[in-house]
């Protein structure tokens, strides 16, 4: 460092996030190009970016001071009583526009660490200020600053610190003391005297009063720049993220802005400049540059210590444990290789220093056992390890399912071993507590994760703040290339002629050269693009550590639940010594759960899933025949058309279907030659002529195609000699395809294989193909765990339907799309689905018989305490025999009006003998009178009026109130059921219409919601109007959102305002709808179609055939023939009538007389249901 030197030493990230716009890479690259010599981050209120700050800063070449400007509360962290700077006035300033107004919950106060020390310090402040005085911001108070303030450097602040807001106030001496009282706390040479200069009056105003309190407590001065920026023309794209942030815009004239551009990383001459007249202010950023000196360790061992019996070590406790699962295994009788094997890796185990990971890990999946928390049978390449079998770990013989343990840990590369571990999604919770309590509160944190602002997000939020209507963001995504799974090109690559993709962007350019808009829009999306919006929390990773979190990293508190998070990023945690495990909630393990309680409901037995034979046909029937919807992994379209031309029949063929359905086997036909290899439409041909006999072992369970990891490494091995070790090495070199380390490692491989006697020609042939096919060979240990699950997800829908599609139905009972998506499938299986009942129904979907009966909690309006109480009510007091029983029984707050015409509009008193309509007329009144009656019995008083009745008796008004017999015409019943249902359950408006529909559009919505290639493609939907939501547009013009729902599902079709003047007409609810969309998918809102044209289709014209009625020829009697014939001359037309007459294993076809032909419509079909069952157009 030179005199002309200076460090900036307050600078917002983009860690401050939705406040600070400084890239780390961007800040690095300008700081170097400046030529300074050290950099400090100060965030707001947290230190998340601290080690991911620290690294870059070292890889740039710069000294890097770790900081917090924090926020301070003057009267302690508990009190959330604004304190009174009286005599402020109403200004504000740029870090806190509610500042100024003379009450404040908290200041702020910069803060550095000078030593380790004092970094550990920073995060043991910045983490209790958000577990201990979280409001509104993680604050400390000076309690903690008095225990933590060893190491650590402060100033006086920003406009906003305590200081300062006493002279805001013009109460000097209270800021002076307030000075003073720091720096007794930190120490007379750590605390300084803050000066800045963004031109703003507020910095201007109390400067002199801050040089006064400066010398007269002798406190040295320091100038910062409250940098938020990295480039002065980065100005106008941080107020834009500046309105992002608060959701405004920027026409918005009380918006919060920053009213200077000069937060940027001012060059050292441009600050020794501002502070010409005090240069020791800028002197002191080099003083306290060299000062600042700190280190993390990552080479730290933070495993958590696994408590073991007295005389005994993890290692031999470890084997013990081993030892006693095999026996248990292998009940008694353990083979010699799977001895042989489990020593083995016993030893490496040892060896590398791990035995403590896998006894935490067996004693997690123990606990998850024993109190009835489903684990799944593994995942990842842990099932490669003989020793998770024996402990219980994993579900799968390694041996048997030709797995391999050096895929898993391998000793000639020292990394840590990774076990995930699916847990039924309910109790993951449960797991994480109990690790909790195992290892200590201050040493369990779930791990964060940063949202960043993606290209289509930051082009809407651009839209927005500009103040351009919703339409035109919508429009400027549209033009976007289509992702490609799941991630969209970045602006900057649509405008690299180098990216991959920037061929695809070709319209997106030239809407942005051609519309100025779009140009301006753009332009400001490409600011924010991959700024950080906001943290969340991994969905699986857990931390766990042999010492308190706090004195290794900072943590904090998720307001809305109470979690406990790292700040750091899981990188990070791994890199200082952190143990890592992931807790993954599985939604399938749940459904395996409920599905076995089904079944034991249903039939009396428990099955016991890991029992299960691995040969049941019916399953590879059920596989065969691609009718895999809601079976794990296997549900979607072309997953399902991929199964039928495979033909499963053992399940390898499972396992291999899991690891061919990706991007890269697909990309090379993969998919279709196994397929086709197995059913013998093609031939099974070799690699090369000589090598068909050494691969035919290992290739043959795949038809000579490499599919897995593990064939690649048993490649190496059995025909280069590799150790499997160096085999995973290789794999893992061949998968980075950079030439020069392929050309290194092609050195040894050719020399094993020459060894071995292999020509050149069957080398060079085999290592082309190894190449690509090791960069996406998937690892088969993961594909055989997963492929388990999917089997035992098949075999129960194969074997006990309704016990199955009832669980999968609770899965998903919040989520009505897909609700209507299986309940359509339940149909088609021919599983009737009861609507709700009071006196059948539990809380969940519940399996009676082959039916399957609707949950009471799926009702609008009902609560789990109100099903609760019904049930409860149910077994105290028996069957309710009508709706007066019901009210007279149940508890006065399941009484509620709300509650009990929800229940009379979904269904749930049908068995009780009274109409819907009936009820809804009556309800009140038999409400009103049934709680009058309990509120007197509760108080002791109903007898004074004489109504208690005789013993065996029922009292009360309630009982003298007639219910009404008629009932609502059809579609006002469905319309009810709907609305508290959010799906149709006795019956569906389309009913009938299936093949008229189908006739009219390109493919049911069901299929489109998982068909992912349809990404931009158009495709006409057609089905029920079930929404339409009219909004006007901030130019005003009318535009859409409609619903559309056909047999098997629904979805939003966006009818923006150039379509929705044509159409708006025909967008009327409850009518059917042909709709031409084009298939759009989105981070943000999933699965949606943008219309391009809405028809009301002519039913009439759609049918096409004969009208086919189907009843059982027993019912077949005159007087239902003559109803018929009425019904029929009702809806008089040209289509012809052919009526099927069941009866045992014969069906007899009559074609009706020509005079009683129809018109097919949605009426006709209701009538003909209406009189002839539900079923009778199937």
């Amino acid at each position: 460092m030179t005199s002309d030197d200076f460090v900036h030493l307050h600078v917002h990230t983009e860690y401050s996030m939705l406040d600070g716009a400084a890239r780390l890479d961007d800040l690095m690259t300008e700081a170097s190009r400046l030529g300074m010599s050290a950099i400090a981050m100060t965030d707001h209120g947290n230190l998340f970016g601290a080690y991911d700050f620290f690294t870059k800063a070292r890889g740039a070449g710069l000294k890097p001071i770790i900081g917090l400007e924090g926020y301070y509360a003057p009267q302690g962290r508990a009190e959330r009583k604004p304190f009174d700077f009286t005599g402020g006035f109403d200004e504000g300033t740029p870090e806190d526009p509610g500042a100024g107004r003379g009450k404040h919950s908290y200041t702020h106060m910069t803060v550095w660490a000078e030593s380790t020390l004092g970094m550990h310090n920073l995060f043991r402040l910045s983490s209790l200020a958000s577990l201990e005085g979280q409001y509104h911001k993680p604050r400390f108070d000076r309690e903690l600053l008095d225990r933590y303030g060893a190491g650590l450097i402060g100033t006086t602040g920003c406009p906003s610190g305590e200081v300062n807001r006493w002279l805001q106030a013009g109460q000097y001496e209270k800021a002076r003391a307030a000075a003073a009282d720091f720096r007794d706390i930190l120490g007379p040479e750590n605390y300084f005297c803050e000066v800045m200069d963004h031109g703003l009056a507020i910095e201007r105003r109390f400067r002199e009063d801050l040089i006064r309190i400066a010398r007269d407590l002798s406190l040295p001065l320091v100038a910062t720049n409250d940098l938020h920026y990295v480039h002065e023309s980065d100005a106008d794209t941080h107020e834009v993220l500046l309105c992002v942030g608060t959701r405004t815009t920027m026409d918005d004239p009380k918006r919060f802005r920053f009213d200077a551009r000069d937060f940027y990383l001012k060059s050292a001459a441009e600050m020794r400049s501002v502070w010409s007249e005090l240069p020791e202010a800028c002197d002191n950023t080099l003083l306290i540059a060299e000062r600042c000196e700190v280190s993390f360790d990552e080479g730290a061992n933070l495993m958590p210590q696994f408590p073991v019996p007295d005389g005994y070590t993890e290692e031999t406790w470890l084997r013990a444990e081993v030892e006693r699962g095999l026996e248990t295994r292998y009940q008694g009788s353990v083979p010699d290789d799977v001895r042989q094997q489990s020593e083995y890796e016993l030893g490496v185990v040892a060896q590398m220093g791990f035995p403590g990971y896998f006894l935490v890990v067996a004693d997690l999946v123990r606990y998850a056992r024993d109190n009835k928390i489903r684990v799944g049978p593994g995942r990842g390449s842990a099932a490669g390890a003989m020793i998770a079998f024996a402990l219980g770990i994993t579900e799968l013989d390694p041996i048997k399912h030709g797995l391999l343990f050096e895929r898993f840990l391998n000793p000639e590369r020292i990394s840590m071993p990774d076990i995930d571990i699916d847990f039924d999604e309910r109790r993951r919770s449960d797991m994480i507590r109990y690790a909790t309590e195992k290892y200590g509160e201050e040493r369990v944190a779930q791990i964060v994760t940063y949202a960043s602002i993606k290209a289509k997000a930051a082009i809407k939020d651009s839209a927005r703040v500009l103040g351009f209507p919703y339409a035109v963001g919508e429009r400027i995504t549209k033009a976007m290339p289509p992702s490609v799974m799941g991630k969209d090109i970045s602006l900057a690559g649509a405008f690299d002629a180098t990216d991959d993709r920037y061929a695809e962007a070709k319209d997106f350019r030239s809407l942005y050269e051609s519309d100025a808009e779009a140009r301006q829009v753009i332009d400001t999306a490409k600011g924010l693009e991959g700024l950080k919006r906001q943290p969340g929390v991994h969905a699986a990773g857990v931390i766990l550590s042999r010492e308190a979190l706090m004195d290794v990293i900072p943590v904090w508190r998720r307001e809305q639940d109470g979690a406990i998070i790292t700040q750091f990023d899981m990188g990070a945690c791994e890199t200082l010594g952190l143990l890592k495990m992931d807790f993954l909630g599985l939604r399938n393990l749940t459904v395996l759960e409920d599905c076995l309680d089904n079944i034991e409901k249903n039939t009396g037995d428990r099955l016991v899933l890991e029992e299960l034979t691995l040969y049941d046909r019916t399953t590879y029937e059920l596989l065969s025949r691609g009718d895999t919807l809601g079976v794990f992994q296997l549900d979607g379209g072309p997953m399902r058309s991929l199964l039928r031309s495979m033909q499963p029949d053992s399940f390898e063929d499972i396992s291999a279907v899991l690891a061919l359905y990706r991007p890269g086997p697909m990309g090379a036909n993969a998919h279709n030659d196994y397929a086709d290899r197995k059913n013998g439409r093609k031939p099974v041909v070799p690699i090369h002529p000589e090598l068909a006999e050494p691969l035919s072992e290992i290739l043959g369970d795949t038809y000579g195609l490499i599919v897995y990891q593990e064939q690649v490494m048993a490649i190496a091995q059995e025909l280069a000699g590799y150790s499997l070790g160096k085999a995973d090495l290789l794999r893992r070199a061949m998968g980075k395809k950079k030439k020069e380390i392929l050309k290194k490692e092609f050195t040894p491989f050719q020399e094993g294989m020459r060894s071995r006697g292999y020509s050149d020609s069957a080398i060079d042939t085999l290592w082309e193909i190894l190449v690509p096919f090791s960069d996406y060979a998937f690892n088969k240990a993961h594909t055989a765990g997963y492929g388990l699950v999917s089997y035992w997800t098949a075999y129960l829908k194969a074997n006990y339907p309704a016990e199955y599609m009832a669980a999968l139905l609770t899965s998903v009972q919040d989520d009505k799309d897909k609700s209507a998506i299986y309940l359509g499938e339940c149909r088609r299986m021919g599983i009737k689905v009861l609507p709700p009942d009071v006196n059948d129904s539990d809380s969940a979907y519940t399996a009676r018989g082959s039916d399957i009966r609707f949950g009471l909690s799926a009702i609008r309006n009902v609560g789990e305490g109100v099903v609760l109480s019904i049930s409860e009510t149910r077994r105290s007091g028996g069957r309710f025999t009508d709706f007066h029983d019901f009210v007279a029984k149940v508890e006065v707050h399941v009484c509620n009006r709300r509650v009990v015409e929800s229940l009379i509009k979904a269904g749930a008193f049908d068995s009780l003998g009274h109409t819907r309509k009936g009820l809804a007329a009556v309800h009140e009144l038999v409400i009103d009178s049934a709680v009058d009656i309990k509120r007197a019995e509760a108080a002791g008083q109903y007898d004074l009026f004489g109504g208690l009745a005789g013993e065996g008796e029922t009292t009360g008004l309630a009982e003298q109130t007639p219910v009404p017999v008629g009932e609502w015409d059809k579609a006002v019943l469905l319309a009810h059921e709907r609305d508290m249902l959010g799906l149709y359950v006795s019956d569906h408006p389309l009913n009938g219409l299936d093949h008229a529909l189908a006739n009219i559009s390109d493919i049911s919505i069901a299929s489109l919601i998982a068909d992912e290639s349809l990404e931009s493609t158009v495709v006409t939907v057609a089905g029920l109007l079930t929404s339409v939501q009219r909004k006007t547009t901030r130019k005003g013009s009318a535009w859409a959102i409609a619903t559309v729902e056909d047999l098997d599902g629904s979805v939003e079709a966006m009818v923006f305002p150039q379509t929705y003047a044509s159409v708006s007409t025909t967008l009327i609810e409850d009518s059917i709808v042909a709709i031409r969309a084009r298939v759009e998918r989105t981070d943000e809102d999933g699965l949606r179609v943008i219309a391009l044209d809405v028809q009301s289709p002519d039913l009439s014209e759609a049918q096409s055939g004969p009208l086919r009625l189907s009843i059982a020829a027993s019912r077949c009697v005159p007087p239902l023939v003559e109803r018929l014939k009425e019904v029929l001359r009702q809806h008089s037309g040209t289509t012809e009538v052919h009526l099927h007459l069941t009866g045992g294993t014969q069906t007899t076809v009559l074609r009706i007389d020509d005079a009683l032909r129809v018109t097919p419509s949605a009426a006709l079909y209701g009538d003909l249901k209406a009189l002839l069952g539900a079923n009778c157009l199937s």
